[in-house]
């Protein structure tokens, strides 16, 4: 009787188990085929997830990469003796030549003084329309005399503005030495504050002793300055309209003079050298040979030493496509020799550039994509892009038909149909393609958003048998 009992009861145990269990992976089941809201971000998950993402993924914060696919190397006849070009939205190097020679900037060396002001202002720090004051150590007459100047001089009022014209056109040394006075109260404070800055963007061969570019013992790459003057351009665009796209400059003007010269304003004998008061408005053309000959050139910086030979930071923008190249070492035996030749390389390098690559903005937004969780933690994850490029470069050349190229881009989203186990914050789990033709344009990672961890044995029992219910 009590045997019989026992059994009764475990029979009856044993029933119910089964149908809490049937009724928990029913549960599942529709749990996992119904979306859930996931709640956002907290501010240490986003961390935790930043962290794991710049780990996994070096390539998010890379300012230069290879072309995600194959090409012909480009066979370019360029003089200079190291060269680079880049497309600006996304950093893929469309051609190198000794791109990692250590060469002297030059004056391409105030692109990095500019950047720093540029800085400065966001802080709120200073402005645009700042008066600064010029110490002797920025006047004319103290420079280099056949070194490229702004032509200030003693007690002169000018603007951080106008100082950044005259660094933008005139390649003026005396206004990078009136900045650096003015930024960080003298020449050594603010190279230490340029090194700073292109310390952190990782760019380990590029270093700075003074700020106009006239000393040999600046150093950097092509490479290395393609890769700021990317950040430059991306970060500060304006630049390009207010600054470096200007044809020319003329200075001073009346309103520049010293108070005792004022009313003054007349030509000047430079025979025997620069006096401490330059009363002469002198007219300079942007030293970039490529402005208003080049389609769409809207930049950069031109710099000369003899160490450093003809070097151009060049941009353009065509149809929505922005290409930058950098020539160092470039040839000639003077001025005319040597902007003769930057043209030559600039339009050798851009319009086969041009011709051979274009943007493809995608349309399409990169969105979240949610997948079912099994035997975790948590009954969905959210997937993610682990990084998000502006643009995709595309090998136009390669097409007959250029017109249509861009319809011909196809989207392949790459998901997993569950994730078991948990995952981890980054961890990647699926992968988003564009394609054209026979080329993958770019393969962007699908990552977890946030860490889940694997459940306990019930609630994986239960999620097993809700699989098999979804099968049926």
């Amino acid at each position: 009787m009590k045997i019989r009992t026992v059994r009764k009861y475990a029979v009856r145990v044993l029933i119910a188990l089964a149908a809490i269990y049937v009724a928990a992976a029913a549960y599942r089941a529709v749990k996992l085929k119904r979306p859930s809201s996931i709640e956002p971000l907290t501010a240490e998950q986003q961390q935790e997830l930043d962290a794991a993402l710049d780990a996994k993924f070096p390539l998010r914060n890379e300012i230069l990469k290879p072309l995600p696919y194959p090409v012909k190397p480009a066979e370019l006849d360029v003089g200079a003796d190291s060269a680079i070009a880049v497309d600006i939205s996304n950093g893929n190097i469309l051609y190198e030549k000794n791109a990692d020679e250590i060469i002297p900037p030059a004056s391409m060396t105030k692109l990095v003084v500019m950047y720093v002001v540029f800085k400065e202002i966001e802080t709120g720090r200073i402005s645009l329309s700042d008066t600064v004051p010029l110490p002797p150590e920025c006047w004319t007459c103290n420079m280099p005399p056949h070194s490229s100047l702004m032509f200030l001089g003693k007690n002169q009022r000018v603007t951080l503005e106008e100082l950044m014209t005259g660094l933008a056109v005139c390649s003026g040394n005396d206004a990078a030495h009136a900045v650096a006075y003015y930024v960080s109260g003298g020449m050594d404070a603010f190279i230490d504050r340029m090194n700073s800055e292109v310390q952190a963007l990782g760019l380990s061969d590029t270093h700075f002793v003074e700020s106009s570019g006239y000393s040999e013992l600046n150093v950097t790459t092509a490479r290395e300055m393609a890769a700021f003057a990317r950040i430059y351009i991306s970060r500060f665009p304006e630049s390009l309209t207010k600054f470096h796209s200007r044809t020319s400059y003329s200075y001073p003007a009346e309103h520049n003079l010293a108070p005792e010269d004022k009313g003054k304003l007349r030509q000047q004998d430079f025979s025997q050298g620069f006096p401490e008061n330059i009363t002469m408005e002198i007219y300079q053309k942007n030293t970039n040979p490529l402005l208003g000959k080049l389609e769409g050139c809207d930049g950069l910086k031109t710099g000369y030493i003899q160490e450093s030979g003809y070097n151009l930071a060049l941009t353009a923008q065509r149809n929505g496509t922005r290409i930058l190249s950098v020539t160092m070492r470039g040839l000639g035996n003077s001025t005319a020799e040597g902007n003769s030749w930057r043209i030559k390389d600039g339009t050798e390098i851009m319009e086969w550039a041009f011709s051979t690559f274009a943007d493809y903005v995608n349309q399409k937004v990169l969105c979240a994509y949610e997948v079912p969780l099994i035997a975790s933690k948590a009954e969905r994850i959210r997937l993610i892009p682990a990084y998000r490029p502006e643009a995709l470069t595309v090998p136009i050349k390669a097409f007959e038909n250029t017109e249509n190229v861009y319809a011909e881009v196809k989207t392949r989203v790459n998901l997993p149909d569950s994730i078991k186990n948990g995952i981890e914050a980054g961890q990647q789990a699926g992968s988003i393609e564009y394609v054209l033709g026979n080329y993958v344009l770019e393969t962007i990672p699908l990552t977890a958003e946030r860490t889940v961890r694997k459940a306990n044995f019930f609630i994986a029992a239960a999620d097993a048998a809700a699989q098999l219910v979804l099968k049926f």
